[in-house]
């Protein structure tokens, strides 16, 4: 039962925008205020859609994305952005040593929506992010935890039932596998689910992860509804409560969004 922005991009952009605008920005400034003068990096961007109110408000950006078509789609719905040479969006792995010898250094803030959780070894990612930024900057994460109950983004199922189904991606590989081939889901489906499987990251681990990359925390909340619900099933965010927020690794199980704000210590 995929959803409609799974397979439609303006939707997508549009949600992707919407969000950001109205919750991931807002967040930043909390602690991180946004002028013309910042220079940002959305790595894993997608359609773009994150960066538009960045771009609203005078910053000059660079979207890294690795799928030539998200980027392609990107490109077109920032057009304007990109003949006024105010964004640039190209399709490149991050860790391309023609990226980091153009790119070092560069940036006011990073971002990365939904992002974190796709990519391989986090322990090495993380701390490489540090090469990209100016002194001050920061780096912008939101992100389902893998235990919540749609960590493992079944959503995309084309089966109803199996795209409803909460916490099925927890069971063991071979249960979890057989039972996406049992219900009929294609190949490319479960080669994507497969993958999301082994990123997969919970609060505990990107804390611990952060903490021993040589940043810290500046600002976080989790959510126990995410606030990008409100533009895809009309459903008011809510932040989490602080009892279950205090408890470790359970809070995975009911926090179906983070959002943390990190700085490079010292």
């Amino acid at each position: 039962m995929a959803l409609i922005q799974h397979k439609n991009e303006k939707v997508r952009f549009q949600q992707q925008a919407d969000n950001a605008r109205a919750d991931v920005l807002p967040f930043i400034e909390e602690s991180f205020k946004i002028t013309p003068s910042c220079r940002i990096l959305d790595i894993g961007c997608g359609d773009g859609g994150v960066l538009l109110p960045f771009l609203e408000r005078g910053c000059n950006a660079t979207g890294i994305e690795l799928e030539e078509l998200k980027a392609d789609f990107a490109k077109g719905f920032l057009k304007e952005y990109i003949l006024n040479s105010q964004v640039e969006i190209i399709n490149q792995n991050i860790y391309e040593e023609a990226t980091l010898q153009k790119y070092m250094g560069q940036f006011d803030l990073i971002i990365l929506k939904d992002v974190i959780e796709h990519i391989p070894n986090q322990e090495k990612f993380i701390p490489y992010l540090k090469k990209f930024l100016k002194p001050g900057g920061r780096v912008y994460f939101g992100f389902p935890p893998w235990y919540m109950p749609h960590g493992g983004h079944q959503q995309i199922c084309e089966n109803k039932l199996l795209a409803s189904l909460p916490y099925i991606h927890l069971l063991p590989n071979f249960l979890y596998f057989a039972l996406l081939r049992l219900f009929g889901e294609s190949k490319g489906v479960i080669e994507e689910l497969n993958s999301v499987k082994s990123t997969g990251i919970s609060i505990e681990r990107f804390e611990k992860i952060v903490k021993k990359s040589g940043f810290s925390i500046e600002l976080n909340r989790h959510f126990l509804l995410n606030p990008i619900y409100r533009f895809k099933f009309g459903v008011t965010p809510r932040v989490q409560f602080n009892l279950i927020k205090s408890i470790p690794f359970f809070r995975n199980f009911l926090t179906t969004c983070v959002y943390y704000l990190i700085k490079k210590e010292g």
